[in-house]
């Protein structure tokens, strides 16, 4: 079993891969924490309290931080994923759950403290909450399993940036957070647009999972439909990226990804705050500013029809 805090913005993509966690029989999610991201922080609580009272009434969710260590607070993005950031569908159903009265950085302190070298932390949105955590608790890093980091991208296939020229959303909304988190001494796997720009699901992927997985796989044709707008808009027909997906897919199934080993800075400030840069493993000249860093693993190709193919089987069990 995975333990897993899932660090999130929900957003669309973030609800997506939360339905997939929620349905798989060997993750344990232990909490759902919320980040500011793809809208204000209210907005991202109240999409997690739904979705929770949805698919998983016994997690727990924790607010977060509601705005970025250092920078101004992004701006919502409703051309992206509605003005309810969930694409804004109809919610008939009650929501039950209701907020764990810790802040999100405390909680992850804590369970990882009564869960030592078990627990999973899967961020899929701006690192504030666990740069948070590291700078409470420096040791917790020695007990965490995993972090799991859906951000960044390294430049394979083209893929370097989807909000400027030089940096992905989520490293580019707190981009001292997220040089906090690389370079902090526990294990981090990066998992980038270099294979979430190669993991698409498209209409007719989306139509069958809607048609065989039944209301998990009707919430999600749902909850699509804006995204999948925005991306035809954006110049793609073919459907919707999956990329806070690919992320959770990461945590169970490693071996349908390459990795690249070496430690990685982020850019925090200028024109290209944001931007993600990895010194290869394989590099042998000095770089002072990277050498003293621990070693990350950054995505760089991913099997994308058996990521789909666990998707579509995950739900439909």
């Amino acid at each position: 079993m995975h333990k897993v805090i899932y660090d999130t913005d929900p957003g669309i993509d973030d609800a997506i891969a939360l339905v997939f966690q929620a349905r798989h029989p060997h993750i344990d999610l232990l909490g759902i924490t919320t980040v500011f991201g793809n809208a204000d922080i209210d907005t991202t609580t109240a999409n997690a309290l739904y979705l929770a009272s949805r698919f998983c009434a016994d997690v727990p969710v924790v607010r977060g931080a509601a705005q970025p260590l250092k920078r101004p607070t992004p701006a919502p993005i409703p051309h992206i994923h509605g003005h309810d950031a969930l694409g804004d569908i109809a919610r008939p159903e009650a929501v039950t759950v209701r907020e764990d009265g810790r802040a999100a950085h405390r909680f992850i302190v804590e369970t990882v403290r009564a869960n030592p070298g078990e627990v999973t932390l899967l961020a899929v949105g701006p690192l504030t909450n666990l740069a948070l955590a590291l700078q409470e608790a420096p040791e917790i890093a020695a007990l965490v399993r995993e972090v799991v980091v859906m951000g960044g991208a390294f430049g394979f296939n083209g893929d370097l940036d989807n909000v400027t020229p030089t940096a992905e959303a989520n490293a580019h909304s707190d981009p001292h957070a997220a040089d906090i988190v690389f370079g902090a001494p526990w294990k981090v796997s990066i998992v980038g647009l270099d294979v979430t720009h190669a993991t698409i699901m498209t209409t007719a992927f989306l139509a069958s999972v809607r048609d065989s997985a039944g209301d998990a796989g009707r919430f999600v044709w749902d909850v699509s439909r804006f995204y999948e707008r925005f991306h035809s808009d954006d110049g793609m027909t073919r459907g919707i990226y999956a990329h806070d997906y690919s992320a959770a897919a990461f945590v169970v199934a490693r071996e349908l990804f390459t990795t690249r080993g070496g430690p990685v800075c982020v850019l925090t400030d200028g024109i290209a705050a944001g931007m993600t840069v990895q010194k290869p493993a394989s590099m042998r000249a000095p770089a002072p500013d990277w050498d003293a860093r621990p070693s990350c693993d950054a995505c760089v190709a991913v099997d994308a029809d058996a990521v789909l193919d666990l998707f579509a089987r995950t739900l439909r069990a």
